[in-house]
């Protein structure tokens, strides 16, 4: 027995000795900030009464394209077109479906492919309002005026629509989602035009107008364009990742840039139940609804299985290094601790959603009235697929959960699979790792899953290296704004957002 004992503390300091050299050796990135505070910028006054002025437009896309108002993308076109005449005189511009935006910035060496960078026009509804005087910024006669304020709830500090520009942020729909992103490229490419400056290869810009609705009409259209006319690209450039200053991220002590290199996909279902409806004073056993319940409980209660993916592993090399020991350990040692990591990623909702396809009830109809039992209930899941999961195989799940009770299926809106993974070896990606450490030198730069959807997915028929990131450094609060009340930019932020794409532009080709 004595023996037996001592074998097995010899295999426990065995064990615990291999974790511990694991541990030390796994080539977790080096933890290299900048000292201080960020550098930052200045920003002409005619920079921010021009992206105010266009976060004035309310240009809200609408999910039913019949009730779709296209009269304030007009008017924002309009506004571009004389706001940035050295834009519209220094590229060539053109439309695709009535209201996309494109612009070709012709570079030296046509033996190149070209840089593609995304943005779109549209903007989330802003909510109920009734908040203080929506007129705190003075602008031109010939700025749009402002809509109408019809809300009661007082949820906005200042009118969604105003572009208020007031102790040191700009504030309105569309400030960080992302109205920003299309204004700083063109103040970017206004400044270095003003310098004469010519790029080594094209760019190009691409406006889409429906991203907010699925972009099927914008951002697809445009790709389509571009495969059509043959043109294909190096990189291409959308929104998705940001900056999480320190502190945002539960567990690591330092900033990091995430880098979107692949979305998950997109699948929302309508699972119709049927039953025996009627009076509800003679119920059936189990009721439509009942067996709609079952249903919702067992999609809630055995979800999709948790996988850690090559772009989260490499995420935690990355990261790993700001990390606890104990953390460090179990990234280190996924051969013995890999279900204790997924079930620690699983039992928060955040990072839950790096390590699975999501499983989200959203609506549900029965019957009108409260004595009528409804032969058919239907209730919808919003699924969000990670990379290694297809529609199929969620619709199997979903089939599994639905077993024992007759039902239908129903696409809400069209699936769209997980997004191909693009490589961090490329030039594309290189290139913003080196931008992003120059203006956010605190942050520790990383690749990441974008669990939202972007216009990005659209152009992966047309560029293999597809990469999501606004280089923005905000809080959990600021993130919060985003499609919510008071959403706002910093000044910071935005005049960063110019000079980070100036160099963007003018130093893709740089050795």
């Amino acid at each position: 027995m004595k023996k037996l004992l001592l074998l097995l503390l010899g295999i426990i300091v065995v064990l615990a000795v291999v974790i511990v050299v694991k541990t030390l050796t796994y080539p977790f990135a080096k933890i290299v900030t900048g000292e201080g505070q960020s550098k930052t910028y200045p920003i002409s006054d005619t920079a921010l009464i021009r992206f105010s002025g266009g976060i004035r437009i309310p240009t809200v896309s609408n999910v039913d394209y019949m009730q779709f108002n296209y009269t304030p993308f007009d008017t924002l076109e309009q506004y571009l077109t004389r706001t940035y005449p050295r834009i519209y005189e220094g590229m060539e511009h053109y439309v695709i479906n009535k209201h996309g935006l494109v612009f070709h910035w012709k570079g030296k060496n046509t033996g190149l492919k070209p840089i593609l960078f995304l943005a779109h026009q549209d903007v989330v509804p802003p909510g109920d309002f009734a908040g203080k005087d929506s007129a705190a910024v003075i602008f031109s006669p010939k700025d749009p005026p402002l809509p109408p304020i019809t809300a009661i709830a007082q949820t906005w500090d200042y009118y969604p629509f105003s572009g208020n520009v007031v102790n040191g942020r700009i504030y309105g729909r569309g400030t960080l989602d992302m109205k920003s992103m299309l204004f700083s490229l063109l103040e970017a490419a206004d400044n270095l035009l003003a310098q004469g400056y010519t790029p080594e290869r094209d760019i190009y810009f691409a406006f889409g107008f429906d991203e907010e609705v699925g972009g099927t009409e914008g951002a697809r259209k445009i790709a389509e364009d571009f495969k059509q006319k043959n043109i294909s690209f190096d990189a291409v450039y959308d929104e998705g990742g940001i900056v999480s200053t320190k502190g945002s991220l539960p567990g690591i002590n330092t900033a990091v840039a995430l880098i979107g290199c692949a979305e998950k996909g997109f699948w929302s279902v309508k699972i119709k139940v049927k039953g025996l409806g009627g009076h509800s004073s003679m119920p059936p056993l189990q009721s439509a609804m009942g067996k709609a319940a079952v249903i919702m409980q067992r999609l809630e209660n055995d979800q999709m299985k948790p996988m850690i993916i090559p772009t989260i592993n490499q995420f935690f090399t990355e990261i790993g290094g700001s990390m606890g020991f104990a953390s460090r350990m179990a990234i280190a040692n996924q051969w013995l601790f890999k279900g204790m990591l997924i079930k620690q990623l699983t039992a928060n909702h955040t990072t839950n959603a790096l390590v699975r396809t999501t499983t989200a009830l959203t609506q549900m109809k029965g019957s009108d009235a409260s004595n009528v039992l409804a032969p058919v209930v239907d209730f919808v899941v919003n699924f969000r697929l990670l990379p290694g999961n297809t529609v199929e195989d969620v619709r199997k799940h979903v089939l599994a959960a639905c077993q024992g009770f007759d039902v239908e299926l129903e696409n809400v809106r069209e699936a769209r699979e997980a997004s191909r993974v693009s490589s961090t070896n490329s030039q594309g990606y290189k290139v913003m790792e080196r931008t992003v450490k120059q203006y956010f030198p605190d942050a520790v730069v990383a690749p990441y899953l974008t669990i939202g959807g972007t216009d990005a997915y659209k152009y992966e028929m047309i560029c293999d290296h597809v990469y999501r990131f606004l280089p923005v450094a905000i809080n959990n609060f600021e993130q919060q704004s985003i499609h919510n009340n008071n959403e706002y930019i910093s000044i910071e932020n935005y005049s960063r957002m110019i000079k980070y794409f100036e160099t963007m532009l003018s130093e893709y080709d740089k050795k």
